[in-house]
């Protein structure tokens, strides 16, 4: 064969090859409710893994475990975090639910067997071409102490009680209507007019 015939066939292999490519990435368009091929969860996986650096990995938590440490973090987890991950770790939230790919159940042994080091590094740097953002460096964050009190909760995430997820239910973002509706039983109680929902009494 040809010099030039071989450059034509080399050139029409690559052209497959990137129409295969982009029909494997674009399996459902571009919507992100779609969820990742098996072969995609497994190469973004690798790919995180190569991105942490070693030196990372191997870093221990400076932050010994304790009652108030996890009580701050539960707190700071379900006000930053829980939108898209859920108070339990699940993920299964609306903000979650849209993201692509989704956010992982922390529970689990994936996120369970990463180092305390991993954990930090990507609350701290974020996962590129993922909805998980870069918490490093962010005011409203805190600071890197945070970032590995964080770690300690998730690791407790598996053991959540329902007087936990409770309490950061209280914590968790209010839109404005939750907002309003506080605003109207505070109202209520201190005397005023305003019935909380629910409250309201129909006469016949």
């Amino acid at each position: 064969m040809s010099g030039r015939k071989l450059f034509w066939a080399a050139l029409l292999l690559a052209v497959i090859g990137l129409a295969l490519v982009t029909r494997w990435l674009l399996h459902d368009g571009l919507s992100a409710r779609a969820t990742p091929s098996r072969l995609e969860s497994f190469l973004a996986r690798k790919l995180r893994h190569l991105s942490i650096p070693f030196g990372a990995r191997e870093t221990a938590n400076p932050v010994a475990d304790s009652v108030e440490v996890q009580r701050d973090a539960r707190l700071h987890f379900a006000d930053h975090c829980a939108s898209c991950h859920g108070n339990d770790g699940s993920g299964d939230t609306p903000m979650g639910r849209g993201l692509y790919p989704k956010p992982p159940d922390l529970r689990t042994d994936r996120t369970q067997k990463l180092s305390d080091g991993e954990l930090f590094w990507i609350i701290e740097s974020g996962v590129r071409f993922t909805g998980m953002p870069a918490f490093g460096g962010v005011a409203e964050h805190g600071t890197n102490e945070d970032s590995w009190k964080l770690v300690r909760f998730i690791r407790h995430l598996p053991r959540l009680t329902p007087e936990e997820r409770l309490e950061m239910e209280r914590s968790n973002p209010k839109g404005p209507e939750d907002r309003a509706e506080e605003q109207k039983e505070e109202e209520f109680l201190k005397g005023g007019t305003a019935q909380p929902a629910g409250g309201e009494h129909h006469h016949h």
